[in-house]
């Protein structure tokens, strides 16, 4: 197809059959900024989402009855244990109407009727599920679901799109194309359970599955976000038969960034990535798109290493990907530069061009990026590659197909690893970059290695060993010391910055969390002011941007189950919140009634608070958090790309400093911690 400017094809690494394109030259690029100049102005900023339409009192009773009605048919449903897995799929109706209701989110007229129609919709089912007759869960070729979230117990609604050949019966598995939707700031629960039981989409390939993450709303699946896929995704897989192996992801727009995101970070769980438009890092994209002049701290610029995926560029060796832009289009930008970083990996961006259009699909386009996808998806991934190349910032991404990093040398500098099967030499070849320790791990059923058989392990030139089990599987860790690698037992442990444990603040936020409420007195009464405030921002704002209720419990009434359970973000000083008294003397920062230490520095507490994301002493494996929710702010809700860490492992605020849409206060001081958790 000429007007898609596709040249001869030339591969990724023969296994990945994905071909490159070159693009389109002397195009016209846009010069004025979608979401407008106005949004760089922080002491200007617009609610996101905004505020709704005046609703009639006769409508507003209508609803409050059904909804009364309808947690009562919810509340008897969760009498009985057995229909814990589909109650869920009611709640969603609820959460969605309630929440338009309770937070002035009623945009059009025409969702009165929707409201209406959604609490019949959940008492239908709430009926069904009754008489244990989930049936609509298969016959619904366009259908809604809900999971509860681990993150904060709320209820995530998600979408599906069932193929026309879809049978609940039989082993057959499909396909599933996990799709990500653009920015709607007006994207609420009640407009997103709309959209998915009205539209199919996009894309809807033949004999196939097809996820609408909802992404707890706008925020382009960013941190909580970011678990959104996976936990819906766990929850379709218990539910319907997937291919594994035929998983694809792919968006628009916010959506094509969010397809990025995944696509680099774990690419060896999907079988293809199809981004459109879209950003894939930050910096670039908010000059060019925004036309933002940014004036970054030293930490921030290490904290867009998150979500920078030209950083992580590397790893699409292990995901087939092909990218789609308009012509027109000033967010093409995202395929552009992803094209000059995969280039210096030595590959080739397959990146299809919209003739003639801007923010939007050409119909040739579709074709031609279907036919590929469709191509790729059929081969389905490759789960046991000879060679790996994989680069990470962050234990929170610590692993690619056969190779797990278990820690770096310093979080923040690229660490790399490329290891290599020589199955003809029983050899396996590593080498590494910024990796402190490290496991290779070939699960069973590998096709390299013969059982019994002994493998020479060379990690940056010194050799190793392992023999392969009875299951054919093959298990080394590794640790470095003092320049050398040597064998180990196990992964490292004890106070050190491991995978699901290694910061920044934002990181607490992305598994079960409980906020901790101070119930006694502060040490100074502007301390207390400022916890009070600014926990009831954290709540306010975690509803409105991630869609849950934060959990929240008094000091006096944490339990050890809720030490086991959660994350705990405890506000308040020794003073004030008894949790931080247990804790304080075992924390890396200094802190009495009269001061605070970092290091030789000492600040008063009449004018500071610490913030701080810390191993909790009281079970290790959890985080606590000090005096923080995540850390951008309303400033930051007007581009997606500026949603991103704005504060590292700790920072000192300053509260005689005022609160603004981008921070908390003043920042007298922050840091990261460095590998075994000592403030640096």
């Amino acid at each position: 197809m000429s007007d898609l400017a596709l040249w001869a094809p030339k591969r990724f690494p023969s296994s990945m059959r994905v071909f490159s394109i070159l693009c389109l030259l002397g195009l016209a690029v846009a010069t004025l900024c979608a979401d407008g100049l106005k949004d760089n102005i922080a002491a200007d900023v617009r609610p996101v989402p905004p505020p709704g339409i005046v609703v009639p009192d006769g409508v507003k009773a209508f609803l409050e009855k059904g909804l009364e009605e309808l947690r009562g048919d919810i509340e008897r449903l969760a009498e009985d244990s057995k229909h814990a897995d589909f109650l869920p799929d009611v709640e969603i109706y609820h959460k969605a109407v309630h929440g338009a209701l309770a937070y002035d989110e009623f945009y059009k007229t025409a969702e009165f009727e929707t409201a209406k129609k959604f609490l019949r919709q959940g008492q239908s089912r709430a009926a069904l599920i009754e008489k244990e007759d989930p049936s609509w869960a298969h016959v619904e070729r366009l259908l809604v679901r809900g999971y509860r979230s681990k993150i904060d117990g709320s209820v995530q609604p998600y979408g599906l799109v069932l193929p026309k050949s879809f049978s609940p019966e039989g082993a057959h598995k499909y396909r599933l194309d996990a799709w990500f939707h653009g920015r709607g700031e007006k994207l609420t629960e009640l407009d997103f359970i709309r959209q998915r039981q009205t539209s199919e989409g996009q894309f809807a390939p033949r004999d196939t599955i097809v996820l609408h993450l909802y992404g707890r709303y706008c925020n382009a699946n960013k941190l909580a976000g970011e678990i959104d896929l996976l936990e819906a995704l766990s929850h379709v897989q218990e539910h319907y038969q997937i291919d594994e192996d035929r998983i694809v992801v792919r968006g628009f727009s916010m959506g094509g960034a969010a397809c990025w995101q995944f696509a680099v970070h774990y690419a060896d769980r999907w079988a293809a990535a199809a981004p459109g438009a879209g950003f894939s890092e930050t910096p670039e994209f908010l000059k060019s798109f925004q036309k933002e002049t940014l004036n970054p701290t030293w930490y921030e610029k290490k904290l867009w290493h998150l979500y920078d995926c030209t950083d992580w560029a590397v790893n699409l060796t292990h995901c087939p990907t092909v990218a789609y832009s308009g012509e027109k289009d000033i967010q093409r930008q995202a395929a552009d530069i992803m094209a000059t970083a995969l280039k210096k990996e030595g590959i080739e961006l397959v990146h299809a061009i919209g003739p003639g259009v801007g923010h939007k699909y050409h119909p040739d386009s579709k074709i031609e990026i279907e036919r590929r996808i469709d191509a790729i998806a059929k081969q389905g991934r490759v789960t046991s590659p000879r060679r790996v190349r994989f680069v990470t910032w962050t234990l929170r991404y610590p692993k690619m197909h056969w190779v797990h990093v278990d820690g770096l040398g310093e979080h923040w500098d690229q660490a790399r690893v490329d290891a290599e099967i020589h199955a003809e030499k029983g050899e396996i070849e590593v080498a590494t970059k910024n990796v402190s320790a490290l496991t290779l791990d070939l699960e069973p059923g590998q096709p390299h290695f013969e059982i019994g058989q002994s493998v020479a392990i060379w990690i940056n030139g010194r050799r190793s060993g392992a023999r392969v089990k009875s299951d054919g599987s093959l298990t080394l860790h590794l640790v470095e010391k003092k320049g050398q690698w040597i064998e180990a037992n196990t992964v490292p442990s004890g106070l050190v910055k491991r995978p699901g444990l290694q910061g920044p603040i934002d990181d607490a936020f992305m598994d079960s969390f409980m906020m901790v409420e101070p119930t006694g007195q502060a040490w100074h009464p502007k301390t207390q002011h400022w916890v009070t405030s600014e926990m009831a921002h954290v709540r306010d704002h975690w509803r409105k941007q991630f869609r849950g209720t934060a959990r929240l419990k008094r000091d006096i009434e944490i339990t050890d189950e809720d030490i086991a359970a959660h994350n705990l973000v405890l506000w308040g000083d020794p003073s004030s919140n008894a949790v931080i008294a247990r804790v304080a003397d075992k924390l890396p920062i200094p802190w009495t009634s009269e001061e605070i230490r970092i290091g030789d520095a000492s600040y008063n507490t009449t004018e500071h608070v610490p913030v701080l994301i810390y191993p909790n002493p009281l079970n290790p494996d959890k985080y606590i958090v000090l005096n923080s929710g995540f850390t951008f702010r309303e400033y930051d809700y007007l581009n997606n790309a500026r949603q991103v860490p704005k504060l590292p492992d700790w920072a000192l605020i300053d509260i005689t400093k005022p609160v603004t849409t981008r921070l908390p206060g003043g920042i007298a001081n922050a840091g990261f911690c460095s590998e075994r958790w000592e403030l640096q």
